[in-house]
């Protein structure tokens, strides 16, 4: 039997989340999909913050949200089915109006896996104002800053003539507690909109950015470009309130 732990390291900043990955996480080629690499990465942003006191209750009482707004990933080795992982995350210094984390996920020898940064925006869920990072006093300053391996996340320019390829409803299973779609499920988005010819692709590095959240019952269409000179697709999906997402998947 696994002993899957959760655990920050001494210093209190770094935090790991052990998990194993099922077989209902993972996609045909049994590898992880977008939308479960989105859900590990985030539960482990939120955990490291419960287990800092800092629960959605908590920040919810002082009329704080924090949303994810940027996420950039890069595929050293892909995780698979029936794999036992290591997803550490930590804080870096931030920006005026965004928060930073990095990530890591590993294997059991330690090995890399994927690396990751996203930037997270705090919001005042009443009045849906940004609160400047500077304001963020609930836990200590963070100033830590390294080099990381994989994209920086950042604006996605999208190409001329991009074509339609996948439609959809946003679905009650889209919604999560909050009651917006929950931001995992554009992982799902972006995989259920790729051409029969790029899903036998292997991508190395992904980016997603948000835009406007897409609401129960709305149509999203999905358009898409794939680049093959610089082995690179950018989607958008679009509702009725305009671009809800924008993402980048690079291949070898």
């Amino acid at each position: 039997m696994y002993n899957l732990r959760l655990y920050h390291d001494d210093d209190r900043t770094t935090f790991h989340r052990e998990s194993l990955l099922f077989f209902s996480q993972c996609g045909a080629g049994k590898t992880i999909s977008l939308a479960e690499l989105l859900r590990l990465t985030a539960d482990a942003a939120v955990e490291d913050y419960r287990e800092r006191g800092m629960s959605f209750a908590f920040l919810a009482e002082r009329d704080i949200a924090i949303l994810v707004s940027r996420v950039s990933f890069r595929f050293h080795t892909i995780p698979r089915a029936d794999q036992r992982v290591n997803v550490t995350t930590w804080e870096e210094k931030p920006e005026p109006l965004q928060l930073r984390r990095a990530y890591e996920i590993t294997d059991e020898g330690g090995g890399l896996l994927v690396s990751g940064l996203s930037s997270w925006l705090l919001v005042n869920p009443t009045t849906r104002r940004i609160i400047p990072s500077r304001d963020f006093t609930l836990r200590p300053p963070v100033e830590r800053e390294e080099t990381h391996d994989c994209l920086k996340p950042g604006k996605i320019i999208l190409p001329p003539d991009m074509e339609l390829w996948h439609e959809r409803t946003i679905g009650l299973s889209d919604i999560d507690s909050n009651c917006h779609t929950n931001n995992c499920r554009y992982g799902a988005f972006v995989e259920d909109a790729l051409p029969p010819a790029l899903r036998g692709k292997e991508f190395t590095d992904f980016r997603l950015n948000y835009s406007k959240e897409a609401k129960l019952d709305q149509k999203m269409q999905v358009f898409g470009k794939a680049d093959e000179a610089e082995r690179k697709l950018v989607m958008v999906g679009k509702t009725e309130d305009g671009n809800s997402f924008e993402a980048e998947l690079y291949w070898k």
